[in-house]
């Protein structure tokens, strides 16, 4: 049975979104910053029903929510972490306030390697997109000599690794026009998976790049380094998939 969200003092709100410290919010809303359904707000004890009510502060939505979904277009040179002593996350290609979110990565890419990346800190959603067997991973890559129908067949049985490791039967899907091209449909993750697969059949990957995980597939609009939170009817989509 589902509840419904208790009121939340307005400053409490404001910080929980991210927007800053219950202090600063009490500045802001003191200072005339923030609005509640259109009117001005003064009180920062003022209660709030965050499934009903619209905040603003400084004229922008405070979007509050109990979890966040990012679609994440990931440049090559950045990490799949929160964060790193010495190399750049994708959580530093965020606003300030979306770093405040205790957002994470639903799964990792490898760091030069490009695509779509779902940032979230919903962890049961997490758990169960990145579980093995349970979603599809479809990715686009390039190697460095023209793949055959023997690399087809090994794909489709399940590569064993020269560890020992075995993969699950993937899918390998050369492009028509370029021998070289291809896309991988996988149902796991395991780390650098795909580079040490093609390495299996004595290719080298020169380019990887997620397309979709799940129902959520890569917008062409956009660019690498940028991000947009899903859509109603995304976030929807994913969310059901799971029901």
């Amino acid at each position: 049975m589902s509840s419904t969200p208790a009121p939340l003092r307005l400053d409490k709100l404001l910080s929980a979104a991210g927007w800053g410290s219950r202090a600063e919010m009490r500045a802001a809303i003191k200072s005339g910053r923030v609005t509640v359904d259109g009117a001005a707000a003064s009180d920062p004890a003022f209660k709030v029903d965050p499934a009903w009510q619209s905040v603003t502060i400084d004229g922008q939505d405070a979007d509050y929510r109990g979890h966040d979904y990012i679609m994440l277009h990931k440049p090559a040179g950045v990490v799949s972490a929160t964060e790193d002593p010495t190399e750049p996350t994708v959580l530093s290609l965020l606003p300030p306030r979306y770093q405040r979110r205790g957002l994470f990565p639903a799964g990792r890419l490898d760091k030069d390697t490009t695509g779509l990346l779902l940032l979230t800190n919903d962890g049961a959603l997490c758990h169960r997109l990145t579980a093995p067997g349970r979603t599809a991973r479809v990715y686009e890559a390039t190697v460095d000599s023209p793949i055959n129908p023997g690399d087809v067949r090994a794909f489709a049985v399940g590569l064993r690794l020269p560890d020992g490791e075995t993969c699950l039967p993937a899918e390998l899907l050369p492009d028509e026009k370029d021998s070289k091209k291809a896309q991988i449909i996988l149902r796991e993750g395991k780390f650098h998976q795909i580079k040490r697969m093609f390495l299996t059949r004595n290719h080298t990957v020169l380019t990887l790049k997620r397309l979709s995980h799940s129902s959520l597939r890569l917008d062409d609009n956009l660019p690498p380094g940028s991000w947009r939170p899903l859509t109603d009817t995304e976030r929807q989509t994913l969310l059901s998939t799971f029901l």
